[in-house]
């Protein structure tokens, strides 16, 4: 399941994202999106995990929880048409 964070702290690394979702189960990816000028943060990024109830539990945990004084918004990525 690909599951999207939004307002992430700036610095904010990969890795912590990685580490952060990894408590709650295998994660196949993790990718933060940077801006290709700066090729600093743009405050989001996706993960995804092949366990749905480990994602969905991730997801439950994490959503409003406050990482790098930044408050993350988790949820369900929605599936490009």
């Amino acid at each position: 399941m690909k599951i999207i964070i939004r307002n992430l702290a700036r610095e904010t690394t990969e890795e912590q994202l990685k580490k952060l979702f990894a408590a709650y189960g295998e994660v196949a990816s993790c990718d933060l999106v940077l801006d290709k000028v700066t090729g600093k943060s743009k405050g989001f990024g996706f993960v995804e995990m092949p366990n749905e109830s480990n994602a969905l539990f991730s997801i439950k945990k994490l959503n409003d929880k406050t990482v790098n004084q930044a408050r993350i918004r988790v949820k369900l990525a929605e599936e490009k048409k």
